[in-house]
Parts: C-alpha cells; sequence; structure tokens
C-alpha cells in the first residue's frame, strides 16, 4: 500500500486526510509524523513530497521522501515566500544563472532531462510563471540566451556561486523595480478604493424624485 503526501520539511503536523488513510490499516498517525519530519528535516520550509510504503499487515512502514518541486527550491535559493501571482505584470525577484544552475543540479536527479543545460532550461521555465527575473532579464529572453549558448560555460563547468559584486548589482536593479511596482500597487489599490466608495455612495442614494 503506497500513500502519497506533501509534508512540511520537518514539520509535519496530524490532519484528519492523513488520519482517514493510516486509520484503516492500523497506523499509528503520530509514529508517521515523526518519521516523517525526521526524514525531511533537510528540507525545513520547504513542501516535499513523500510516499508512506505501508505493509497492512505487519503495520510496519517504510518513509520515501523525494526532491522539492522546482518552484519551492527556486523560492528557498532566492529567499521569497511566493511568486508574484501577476507575473505578466509584477515581479518577485531577480537571479543570479549561477543560482539558476545551483537549483537545477539539486534537482537534476529526480528530473528527466537528458543534461544539466536541460535542466537549467526547466528551472528557468519555472521562474517565468513564478515571475522572476534572471540576470535583470525576464525569464523567457534567458531561455532563448541559453538555446544560443549564452550561458555554456557556466552550465558546463557547474558554477553555482554567484559573485559578491553581482550579487549586489542584481539587488540594486531589483530594489529599483520594485519601488516602481510598489508604487503602481499603492495607485491601483487607491483606484479600487475609490471605485468601491462611489459604487456604495451610489447604491446607498436616495432614489430620484418622479416627475
Amino acid at each position: 500500500m503506497i500513500v502519497k503526501i506533501l509534508a512540511e520539511g520537518g514539520n509535519m503536523t496530524p490532519g484528519p486526510a492523513l488520519s482517514q488513510k493510516l486509520g484503516p490499516v492500523g497506523i499509528p498517525v503520530n509514529q508517521v509524523i515523526q518519521k516523517v519530519n525526521d526524514a525531511t528535516r533537510d528540507f525545513k520550509g520547504l513542501k516535499v513530497p513523500v510516499e508512506l510504503e505501508i505493509n497492512p499487515s505487519t503495520k510496519e512502514f517504510e518513509v520515501k521522501v523525494f526532491s522539492p518541486p522546482v518552484s519551492e527550491l527556486i523560492k528557498k535559493e532566492l529567499g521569497i515566500e511566493k511568486g508574484s501571482g501577476q507575473q505578466q505584470k509584477f515581479m518577485a525577484a531577480n537571479a543570479s544563472i549561477e543560482q539558476i544552475i545551483s537549483v537545477a543540479k539539486t534537482k537534476l536527479p529526480n528530473m528527466l532531462c537528458k543534461d544539466l543545460k536541460s535542466a537549467v532550461k526547466n528551472v528557468v521555465g519555472t521562474c517565468v510563471s513564478l515571475g522572476i527575473l534572471i540576470e535583470n532579464k525576464p525569464a523567457k529572453e534567458v531561455a532563448d540566451e541559453i538555446d544560443q549558448g549564452l550561458y555554456n560555460e557556466q552550465i558546463s563547468k557547474e558554477i553555482t556561486e554567484t559573485p559578491e559584486e553581482k550579487k549586489k548589482q542584481l539587488e540594486e536593479y531589483f530594489s529599483e523595480i520594485k519601488s516602481k511596482q510598489d508604487r503602481v500597487k499603492k495607485e491601483e489599490e487607491a483606484a479600487k478604493a475609490a471605485a468601491e466608495e462611489k459604487a456604495a455612495k451610489k447604491a446607498g442614494a436616495p432614489a430620484a424624485p418622479k416627475k
């Protein structure tokens, strides 16, 4: 019997869904949680795919931990809690190609990619959906540059450390982007509030007198 769950690394807690799966076969939930937390401790703060291989007759089980989703690894690498949510309009972070290579190397053993370059492109694709810039550029543009061989040297040498000066430049660039985004968000919120106030006044206004 196989039970698949997505657990928070090192911090799984009891829940009705897990109890419903384990209860009928007589497996103690707390015992499972303890073993899962021990096995996923290195992935603290990440959502981790876990499989429980259970023998209903002996009540024994084995915990198998898989690599976290690419999106979770990217967020951890960049120190962000979530993606943009409006990737066509707002950016969530600015990554270096070295950081992308680092995530690709971590995930490669669990990917169907033929080599590291393919894995890097896969990670870049996830950055598109999360609204993450790479090297101060839209992730889609970087994907094209990878096809053109622009980052072949970094990928072939598996460079995963971002030089401090470069890291500083990326942070400064994104700081400017974020400031502009914050202004736009405030303007949109103000416009929305004004529209709601206008609609509320209109709804509460007395009916026009009959002629």
